[in-house]
């Protein structure tokens, strides 16, 4: 029988070299074993080159270059959100498939041209929702597919981010919370009730961690109610200051069971000591979710080589659903009220 050679890795340009962008890069220049980061982009080029050549890939300071190279296959947008909507509009109409960290973008018109300008091209655009390849939530999912959930009736969502809270309230935009941590959770509880879109939300935001921040408009912790067009409700919480680690967490439940996923844990070993009994947790995201995010850029990649099913991959589409969520959330806190997604104006 003929050896059949493999095929020609994924070349992939990141665009953003920041703290996510960096994790991102050494993730798809090590572990992603179908791809090649050929380039680092960043404006800051001091930046972007001793990043690059760790990694083996060339330095860029303007993502022109990458956009304009027919050997460059697709692009890891991980810049900041407001800075998306141009880079995939660009991107897509240069023919390269794109992998843009969550949210899409911030603003919904936008976010509707990202999905257009792609499907114009028939390029892949893939959206940076973790949880969905994360091994516990991949499980639940399961869960619910096979029928052993039935049909889900209540579902749970949080996201805590490690203490004490470290970051600076007037560099932070007002909706952060929103749109960049409960982000994830909107997508996660939609995954989670397949077949079913949100129709309500009602939001209540404070600023319980730095109060003395709460007049200059910064929100720390949330809770979200979601209503399903299936009669589904679900929760979705976030604080930006979990004394113990980042912790991520879902559940369905159904009238069939009830499935449950993530925890902040490192490992399943618990320590016996003196002290009494304890166990290991994550500092930061990129700890706890190293191997989903290896595993989204996985299927990121097979999508471009074998036309993967989009169900396989937050799609743009996907992108679009949970910043909507998140609008209403903001007019929910914003008008102390009850909204339905038909509200959330273009």
């Amino acid at each position: 029988m003929p050896i059949v050679p493999p095929a020609s890795p994924t070349r992939l340009a990141l665009i953003g070299a920041g703290r996510i962008g960096s994790h991102h890069a050494a993730a798809i220049a090590h572990d992603v074993h179908a791809a090649h980061l050929a380039a680092v982009v960043d404006p800051r080029i001091d930046t972007a080159t001793t990043l690059a050549e760790r990694l083996g890939a060339r330095a860029e300071a303007d993502a022109s270059g990458v956009l304009a190279d027919p050997d460059i296959d697709a692009i890891v947008v991980t810049t900041p959100a407001a800075l998306h909507r141009d880079l995939i509009v660009e991107a897509a109409a240069a023919g390269k498939h794109v992998f843009a960290e969550k949210p899409i973008t911030t603003d919904l018109v936008e976010a509707d041209e990202c999905v257009a300008a792609a499907r114009r091209a028939g390029v892949v655009l893939q959206i940076g929702f973790n949880r969905r390849f994360a091994p516990g939530f991949v499980a639940a999912r399961t869960a619910v597919d096979d029928g052993r959930i039935g049909t889900p009736q209540l579902l749970r969502s949080l996201t805590r981010d490690p203490g004490p809270y470290g970051g600076d309230p007037d560099k932070t935009p007002q909706w952060t919370i929103f749109l960049e941590t409960l982000i994830h959770d909107f997508d996660t509880l939609r995954w989670l009730n397949p077949g079913s879109e949100v129709v309500e939300v009602t939001a209540h935001a404070d600023a319980l961690i730095r109060p003395d921040a709460r007049e200059a408009g910064f929100l720390d912790t949330a809770v979200v109610t979601l209503r399903f067009d299936n009669g589904a409700f679900a929760t979705a919480e976030a604080s930006f200051s979990a004394s113990y680690g980042y912790d991520v967490r879902g559940e369905v439940f159904g009238d069939g069971g009830m499935a449950t996923a993530g925890s902040a844990r490192t490992s399943d070993m618990d320590y016996y000591g003196p002290a009494g009994v304890s166990y290991d947790t994550a500092r930061a995201d990129t700890e706890l979710l190293h191997g989903a995010y290896v595993a989204e850029f996985a299927a990121f990649v097979d999508a471009i080589r074998n036309g993967s099913d989009a169900s396989a991959i937050p799609t743009g589409e996907d992108g679009v659903r949970s910043l909507e969520i998140a609008c209403a959330a903001i007019v929910s806190v914003s008008e102390s009220r009850t909204v339905t997604l038909e509200e959330v104006a273009r």
